[in-house]
């Protein structure tokens, strides 16, 4: 059996099944989508359900995001070509691999040491030069590549940290789950001058942002 030509024909259904019948619009999303390879991002026990429509464990407690999900996260964020752009929460690097499709120059944060080193070689395996890969507490965000003219959170707040908001560009968009321990909502912040605009997006569960502006270190993790 021709695995590529299976996991191709995947691809295009999660696309118009999971993604365009329940929503997302803009088709450069829905391009990124069907041009990146969700099979390569995910454990091997996990291959036959590559584009299934949920997130699935990658090990450490953390998970690969639905795709629904993350289309939505990245929808909302209207990333342009040269955009310079913050994720904070790597996992398996699907989310980045995303972003640099798009054209979107990416800085992506992930505090456990042996995930972030598995991204950086399956990242430059599959050819996203745009991403740097950075160990670290991402509720600090990247302070050193700021302005930003976009910020994901792929992990679960409390609250939206400072931090982010100031890392920030005028005109940037922020998309993060913030809540509670067993369920969240996407939010979407705009910067525009002085002022803050927030708008709620969708129910979610996330795995918890661990961090000095997330959730204290030991809170056991969450799956989204």
């Amino acid at each position: 059996m021709d695995t590529t030509a299976v996991f191709e024909a995947e691809r295009q259904a999660m696309v118009q099944g999971q993604l365009r019948r329940r929503g997302i619009r803009s088709e450069r999303v829905l391009e990124a989508m069907a041009g990146v390879p969700r099979h390569e991002f995910v454990p091997l026990a996990q291959l036959p359900a590559a584009y299934a429509d949920r997130a699935l464990p990658i090990g450490r407690q953390e998970t690969i995001s639905q795709p629904y999900i993350v289309a939505v996260m990245t929808e909302a964020v209207a990333i342009r070509p040269g955009d310079q752009v913050l994720e904070i929460g790597t996992g398996a690097g699907y989310q980045a691999a995303i972003l640099a499709y798009l054209g979107a120059r990416v800085y992506t944060m992930e505090r456990n040491p042996e995930l972030a080193e598995e991204a950086r070689r399956r990242l430059a395996r599959l050819g996203y030069s745009g991403v740097e890969v950075i160990t670290g507490d991402g509720s600090q965000g990247y302070a050193a590549a700021a302005p930003y003219d976009a910020i994901l959170v792929t992990a679960a707040s409390p609250s939206v940290p400072q931090a982010l908001l100031d890392q920030l560009a005028d005109g940037g968009r922020l998309v993060i789950p913030v809540g509670g321990r067993h369920e969240q909502r996407l939010e979407l912040i705009v910067k525009a001058g002085d002022r803050i605009i927030r708008s709620s997006l969708e129910a979610c569960q996330f795995v918890p942002l661990v961090g000095k502006e997330g959730w204290p270190e030991g809170r056991p993790g969450w799956m989204e």
